[in-house]
């Protein structure tokens, strides 16, 4: 790997270092802050599952067009460094007005909520798909966007790991400033927007993808973008099975924080337990290399596919015995970072087959389904949140321990008196539902994903053939 290479590598990881941790803090504990810090009803929880659904799933749909944008665009700064600015701006002001302390009545918080969070998603869908849009435009070796992906991944994980490790201890962080635990969250979340942006900096000022193809690039027509999609099979069975396992995942990860304070009974558990886990994921990621040099990736996929159902058998099967869990979310982290990292790498192949397929290159609109994933998976996950929650009553449970808040004696009692049934409801949708999901996504791209290292290398020496004719031309 020559100098500016090396330069890309790190300069791209890094950007996400950031950007990972405030989207850790809007998926995975928007939810939590709102139910245990703020306090709804069950009604006002209701509209907020539902809204939050279908606001994601909105965004979701429209991201492929946010994609197309992105394609069409040239500017002396290339056509993904301006979206990321611009995403990076918008996401960042209204992380902090989600978390918001403002004195409002539940009708009215709502509605900024509503606003807000549609905002942020579509800001952020704009980020997100410029962002590993930037890959495929880096290298076209296979070996170096492993590299260059893999490295993005550890800094993802150690951005959404800093947020799982930080976020319960942020009230005990700010107590010396005389902050109650709303006002607590509010500062903290300044604070995450501010380093987000500095280490998408990085990522802005430090990356030199290479431009030279874009004073020849048609504009992706409306009729081009769902041709992309559309006809682009490989695409489009990558884009489910990877749908399927974020619903999956954003589901599990989502009742973390109530499944230690409910079931296990003990909320402090969670951040040791998340430390555990964190260095579980970084461990998969970092030695990921080594395993691709024994196995090809559908070996990998398949092996780190039943490792994941294994691990969610024996967490549902745990009786909260801290032992258990503990194998079971190693099994399961590890698994689940091999995963992502290959669900990646498959998008990122996709480019070239829908290049070579469809005779028109488009990077943006092809990674467009990265964001939509996210968004989907998200969105699902918030609504079988929201109701479960419902459901199971820990949601009224949630507003008595709030209502509680410095009373230690009677926190405790309230949570110990949750009920088993609302436990049992919570590890259905928390295991089986998300098992369900990951293994539907595996068996669809068992029998329908075709792009291995033999097949992807013919495409690239097609590719490289046709442009020769052309330049000749």
């Amino acid at each position: 790997m020559d100098k500016l290479m090396k330069r890309n590598k790190y300069c791209f990881g890094l950007g996400t270092v950031g950007r990972d941790a405030l989207y850790s803090l809007v998926s995975m504990y928007l939810l939590n802050f709102l139910t245990d810090v703020v306090t709804f009803s069950d009604g006002g929880l209701a509209v907020i599952g539902i809204m939050l659904t279908l606001f994601g799933i909105f965004d979701a749909v429209i991201d492929p067009f946010v994609g197309a944008i992105v394609d069409n665009t040239k500017t002396k700064w290339g056509k993904f460094k301006p979206w990321i600015f611009g995403g990076m701006i918008g996401t960042g002001v209204l992380t902090v007005l989600m978390f918001h302390n403002f004195n409002m009545d539940e009708t009215a918080h709502i509605i900024l909520l509503g606003v807000t969070y549609l905002l942020f998603s579509i800001f952020f869908s704009l980020n997100d798909i410029s962002y590993w849009s930037l890959m495929p435009a880096i290298s076209k070796d296979q070996k170096v966007r492993e590299g260059v992906g893999a490295f993005a991944r550890i800094c993802a994980n150690v951005g959404m790991f800093s947020m799982v490790l930080i976020y319960t201890m942020v009230p005990d962080l700010f107590a010396g400033l005389g902050l109650d635990k709303r006002d607590s969250y509010f500062v903290f979340a300044i604070i995450v927007a501010i380093i987000m942006m500095l280490f998408q900096s990085i990522t802005l000022f430090g990356v030199k993808e290479d431009r030279s193809h874009l004073a020849s690039v048609e504009r992706t027509s409306l009729k081009d973008l769902f041709r992309a999609l559309f006809k682009n099979d490989q695409l489009l069975v990558t884009a489910v099975s990877m749908a399927l396992f974020m619903i999956g995942y954003c589901t599990t990860t989502g009742f973390g924080l109530y499944y230690f304070e409910y079931a296990y009974k003990d909320a402090g558990v969670y951040m040791v337990f998340a430390a555990v886990l964190a260095v579980a994921q970084l461990t998969a990621l970092s030695v990921f290399p080594l395993f691709r040099k024994k196995f090809t990736r559908k070996q990998l996929y398949t092996g780190s596919m039943v490792a994941v159902a294994i691990s969610y058998i024996v967490f549902f099967l745990s009786f909260e015995q801290l032992p258990l869990i503990v194998i079971a979310g190693l099994g399961l982290f590890f698994a689940q970072a091999f995963i992502q990292l290959l669900m990646l790498l498959f998008l990122a192949d996709a480019v070239e087959y829908g290049e070579w397929k469809l005779g028109k290159r488009n990077e943006a609109a092809s990674f467009a389904v990265q964001p939509f994933i996210n968004q989907f998976g998200g969105a699902m996950s918030k609504g079988v949140i929201s109701f479960t929650l419902i459901i199971s009553g820990i949601n009224a449970i949630a507003n008595s321990v709030a209502d509680a808040e410095g009373n230690t004696d009677l926190i405790a009692e309230i949570i110990n008196s949750t009920p088993d049934s609302a436990v049992w409801i919570m590890k259905i949708s928390m295991m089986i539902f998300p098992l369900i999901c990951i293994l539907l996504g595996f068996f669809l791209y068992q029998k329908k994903f075709k792009i291995d290292e033999k097949f992807y290398a013919e495409i690239v020496r097609d590719l490289e053939e046709r442009n020769s004719v052309a330049e000749e031309k």
